[in-house]
């Protein structure tokens, strides 16, 4: 596979500014490349200046030959206008000379249109092949500004990984990188993009705009907004199990700034699919089902003993219940039967 070796790179971490180079490839090739254009260049300029200046001699050589002929022809004419006074042998000397003359005169004549359209095809051939090597000249020059990687904007450096000895580890100088591989970026940190994956299930539960709070494995303790800012529209692979669950890739953006924030940080993300407004969150644990009406209620602390009490229920998920009605903030509730318990009593 082609692959194009990295000479020089900027190291991991650093603040870059826009046009900056930030990696070098091997320019060896593509240097002997243009020098070999631009001395192909240089070779037709120089066949196409011998052969204008060959096309200008010859033809002020051929005109010095038609006019040479032309006088023949002219003083064999001459000679010939003498035929009534010589002999007839003298007279047919003439005609011979003068026909002669003429036919050597009207050959220089076609010669010169001959030998002018032949330079001026070579010139043209000169022409065409000299503006090919400048074609070819402009391409390896532009290739060669290619292997010298600029910075897009300014940022901090954040390179990936490769397969090197067996494990993943990241790219270095000195690595061969194949066609479209990517094997660095710059991160603006003014503006975050976070990178992440849902269950295809869950896809269709994720809208661009949904709020959602950001947790770094790097600080327990830093919370941040952000928004779904895309949805990928494929399913992908992951990992081993590649072949049976597919991801979705999803896109959001912090909507806040911190200064440990830095690129390629594990994180955690809890998306806001629906919100209850004024509502008390309960334990999930804490709901009980009527086993007769099918009711939900609770166990509220009331004294020294607990008082059952319906609830009005929102939003819930595993771990907490949104309860409209039937209990207030502040008050205690019990994760666990408190009173005798039926033989059939069922808990959710």
């Amino acid at each position: 596979m082609f692959g194009l070796t990295i000479q020089s790179m900027a190291d991991a971490g650093a603040h870059v500014k826009k046009g900056d180079v930030i990696a070098a490839f091997d320019r060896e090739n593509m240097l002997n490349r243009l020098d070999d254009f631009e001395t192909t260049v240089r070779q037709s300029q120089s066949r196409i200046k011998k052969l204008q200046g060959d096309l200008e001699v010859n033809h002020k050589s051929h005109q010095q030959l038609i006019a040479v002929a032309k006088a023949e022809y002219d003083k064999a004419r001459l000679d010939y206008q003498k035929a009534a006074v010589v002999s007839a042998i003298e007279a047919e000397r003439f005609k011979l000379a003068m026909e002669e003359a003429e036919a050597k005169h009207k050959q220089l004549l076609q010669e010169v249109r001959h030998v002018e359209t032949s330079l001026r095809a070579q010139m043209r051939v000169a022409e065409i092949n000299m503006a090919q090597a400048n074609s070819e000249l402009r391409r390896a020059q532009a290739n060669l500004d290619r292997l010298l990687v600029k910075a897009p904007m300014a940022g901090i450096v954040v390179l990936y990984t490769t397969w090197r000895g067996g494990e993943m580890t990241q790219i270095k100088q000195g690595d061969a990188v194949g066609a479209g591989q990517t094997f660095m970026k710059v991160v603006d940190t003014s503006s975050m993009i976070l990178e992440s994956r849902v269950n295809q299930v869950d896809a269709e539960k994720i809208r661009v705009g949904q709020r959602a709070t950001v947790r770094f494995d790097a600080y327990p303790d830093l919370r941040l907004p952000a928004r779904v800012y895309a949805v990928g529209a494929m399913a992908s692979a992951s990992g081993f199990l590649g072949a049976y669950v597919k991801e979705i890739p999803v896109r959001l953006k912090l909507e806040a700034l911190d200064p440990r924030v830095i690129p390629d940080l594990s994180v955690s993300v809890d998306l806001v699919l629906e919100s209850e407004a004024s509502a008390t969150l309960v334990p999930a644990g804490a709901l009980f089902t009527d086993q007769d009406s099918g009711a939900l209620h609770v166990f509220v602390k009331d004294g020294a003993g607990w008082a059952r009490r319906p609830v009005e229920v929102g939003l819930r998920n595993f771990v907490e219940a949104a309860i409209r009605s039937g209990v207030r903030a502040g008050e205690v509730v019990a994760q666990d039967w408190p009173l005798a318990r039926p033989a059939t009593a069922p808990k959710t």
